[in-house]
């Protein structure tokens, strides 16, 4: 069994997965800073100065907070504006996969076009392939 695992851990398809998912999860960070620190105050700035992050819907009679984690730690809240900002998260995310993938999609074709550009060799002239065939047919006498 430890050698199937071995067998299993060595594969490529292990090790790219295990550096995308590292990766991904720096890349995230990224992008939760970038959302939480430069648009969402941007954002906020526009409509007012509100802050997203503490929008919220207390669920219980006893939450009379200000602050999102102060309203937590009284009670039941629906956290609405932090829905916001991570859907705002969501998006920049799939916007800047969308533009890696087109990325390498347009670098695919161009790579697909040079080979299509690329010349095919000329076929030998009747009489050498006809002196190719002698020869391995004198080969294998």
């Amino acid at each position: 069994m430890l050698k199937e695992f071995q067998e299993f851990v060595a594969k490529g398809n292990v090790m790219d997965l295990a550096v995308g998912v590292i990766i991904g999860g720096a890349f995230a960070l990224i992008v939760g800073s970038l959302t939480d620190d430069i648009i969402m105050p941007i954002v906020g700035a526009i409509f007012g100065g509100f802050d997203f992050s503490n929008y919220f819907i207390a669920l219980s009679g006893g939450v009379t907070a200000d602050t999102l984690d102060a309203a937590r730690e009284q009670g039941a809240v629906l956290a609405y504006g932090n829905f916001i900002t991570v859907v705002i998260n969501f998006l920049i995310l799939a916007w800047i996969i969308f533009l890696m993938v087109k990325a390498v999609n347009n670098l695919r074709r161009r790579l697909e076009k040079e080979e299509e550009a690329a010349p095919v060799p000329a076929a030998p002239p009747a009489d050498v392939k006809l002196l190719t065939e002698i020869r391995d047919l004198l080969a294998k006498k």
